[in-house]
């Protein structure tokens, strides 16, 4: 990752952001880097982020004021939602999906790295494989 790049978050790195107990001095790199240059996201991730949170608040990891004061700061990040993740779910992200048995959620992080030419930042250790398989560079990895 140089300057002036981008690279793909997954949620996976964006909900570790959140809890103290997950934070590593990698993942906040990764915050740093995105507060630098930004980052792309498909346009599920606010959902998965959400229900991240959302299963935090039940598991009594968070409360819900606290999760709310997170959704704001994650706000104010550089985050560019991309607005062709739907027009690709049925084709390569799903082709994806299956050559590497991912979910199409996962592998819609893959496709957009691979679309826009950029490294890609997760936790998930089959998402990471994947990518390695396809010659996307990896930010972070599992």
């Amino acid at each position: 990752m140089g300057d002036g790049e981008y690279l793909v978050l997954d949620a996976s790195i964006t909900i570790a952001w959140c809890f103290d107990d997950e934070r590593t001095p990698e993942n906040d790199g990764v915050l740093n880097f995105v507060v630098e240059n930004g980052a792309f996201v498909p346009n599920l991730w606010r959902l998965e982020v959400a229900n991240g949170l959302r299963s935090a608040i039940r598991r009594r990891r968070t409360t819900v004021a606290r999760r709310d004061e997170l959704l704001r700061r994650l706000l104010v990040l550089p985050i560019m939602v991309d607005a062709e993740t739907n027009e690709h779910a049925w084709g390569a992200t799903l082709a994806l999906a299956d050559k590497y048995d991912l979910t199409p959620y996962d592998a819609s992080y893959l496709e957009l790295a691979q679309r826009k030419r950029v490294a890609l930042a997760t936790l998930d250790r089959a998402l990471s494989a994947a990518a390695q398989g396809e010659g996307v560079s990896l930010a972070l990895s599992a």
